[in-house]
């Protein structure tokens, strides 16, 4: 593997990870008043579109992270649509 996907690994890891919290605190507190629906939307839209191009590259980080990260802004906008 090269050097630089072990550091695209890292860096995956890190920005998914920093997600968790938020999802926890969502589903701990059962309130999305100060999330945007319109930004989670862009947001996952912006993320489908990072993980069709990691795949196209076939970058394992890439796709790692994207798919990682979706499913989590996913869950916050499930969260969102029904805590209304």
């Amino acid at each position: 593997m090269p050097e630089i996907e072990i550091i695209g690994l890292i860096a995956a890891s890190l920005t998914t990870a920093c997600f968790i919290p938020q999802v926890y605190k969502v589903y701990k507190e059962k309130s999305t008043k100060d999330i945007s629906l319109v930004m989670y939307i862009v947001f996952m839209i912006g993320l489908a579109l990072w993980l069709y191009y990691g795949i196209q590259k076939e970058s394992i980080s890439m796709i790692l992270a994207n798919s990682g990260t979706l499913f989590l802004a996913f869950l916050i906008l499930i969260a969102k649509l029904k805590y209304k």
